[in-house]
């Protein structure tokens, strides 16, 4: 099975509109067919951006992101990281990486191409939701 990260703006993306983001989380992460990777450290970052203000304008999204935040703690593998990277030059988003290197993530799946400029870290391959979806995402 694939071992898979998402970053935050992934999920937001996946509660706010119907689109690639969206069948990589309901389609493959909450029905299990890939194994999400997560830390309490990238948790605790999906639960306060989810609680953002600014998502409110979003017709359900408040509801969904409860429902959602549950499944994920239910259905996620969780690892703790002891290492330290410092690759990225925004500091949080070097606990994807920490968290990639630690659980030997097959992939990190990102719309953030401004800080994940390359495409490989150890053995993870960094992509976008579309680039993941389209050429290898689990095919039912």
């Amino acid at each position: 099975m694939q071992k898979i990260l998402l970053d935050t703006n992934v999920v937001v993306s996946a509660l706010i509109s119907r689109s690639v983001p969206s069948k990589i989380l309901y389609e493959l992460v909450l029905p299990k067919t890939v194994q999400l990777c997560l830390s309490e450290e990238i948790f605790a970052e999906y639960v306060e951006v989810l609680n953002r203000d600014k998502f409110s304008k979003y017709s359900g999204f408040k509801s969904n992101s409860i429902v959602v935040l549950s499944k994920l703690s239910e259905v996620s593998t969780f690892y703790q990281t002891n290492r330290k990277v410092q690759v990225l030059k925004d500091k949080t988003d070097n606990r994807f990486l920490e968290l990639a290197g630690e659980c030997s993530a097959d992939y990190l799946v990102t719309g953030n191409t401004l800080d994940f400029t390359f495409t490989k870290f150890e053995s993870t391959r960094i992509l976008t939701p579309r680039a993941y979806w389209e050429d290898f995402a689990p095919k039912k």
